[in-house]
């Protein structure tokens, strides 16, 4: 009896905690959407004024429905991006070689870190480091490492990924030379819809942490203002 009404209890616990989250998420969803719908109804005002006067110019209307056709768009992928992140995580595990990984992604990452004047360097750990992910998924979490790199070094820097092995586990680092996360900030770092960056979805963070953990793996932040910025991912290793 007792048993089955601590289990009740954690029942509820767990269905408030996702309410709780359903909640903010929500929340969230609706102050990012906020800003292009403004932009939309401002300027669909903007176009039947101009097409309604004497001195219509066909031209400035042309410029304004761009603006328009830009933020639908930016309003279908703020809702992509939230359906993709409350979905529930599917992986598809397979053996994969940390080490392969990485190397795979930074050759996919090179021309797009040349071309913002990133240095890339690359110390992979002299083992292999095999665990069972999903590789399209830890590609995704790396990706989203990347471009948050990139964004705290907008006139270029060095983006230095490593990888190790730490007794059962695997091991990546991505840190780079950017501007850094004030110490204030860090807790936040990766709530859903929490970003510091000008025009940044705030969801790419928070669904890498969800990605790692599906793994059972762990990912941590370490910064240090203006001088960069420090990721540190576990990854269970197989079990031979």
């Amino acid at each position: 009896m007792l048993h089955n009404r601590e289990k009740n209890v954690k029942e509820q616990t767990s269905k408030i905690s996702e309410l709780e989250e359903l909640s903010r998420l929500t929340g969230g969803l609706a102050h990012e959407i906020k800003n292009p719908l403004s932009i939309i109804k401002v300027n669909l005002k903007l176009i039947e004024e101009e097409l309604g006067s004497k001195d219509a110019n066909p031209a400035r209307a042309a410029r304004k429905i761009a603006v328009v056709q830009k933020e639908t768009d930016r309003l279908e992928q703020i809702l992509e991006d939230f359906l993709r992140y409350i979905r529930k995580t599917e992986l598809h595990p397979v053996s994969v070689d940390i080490n392969h990984l990485v190397t795979d992604m930074t050759d996919f990452y090179s021309p797009q870190a040349v071309s913002r004047s990133i240095t890339l360097r690359t110390a992979l750990c002299s083992q292999q480091l095999i665990c069972r992910a999903d590789a399209d998924m830890l590609k995704q979490v790396l990706l989203n490492l990347f471009i948050n790199s990139q964004q705290a070094m907008p006139n270029g820097g060095e983006l230095m990924l490593r990888t190790q092995k730490n007794g059962a586990n695997a091991v990546i680092i991505v840190s780079d030379t950017g501007k850094g996360i004030e110490p204030e900030n860090l807790d936040r770092i990766f709530d859903a819809y929490y970003s510091t960056k000008l025009g940044g979805s705030g969801l790419g963070l928070s669904a890498s942490k969800k990605i790692i953990e599906a793994h059972h793996g762990s990912i941590k932040v370490d910064s240090v203002p203006q001088k960069g910025t420090s990721f540190t991912i576990q990854l269970p290793l197989e079990e031979k």
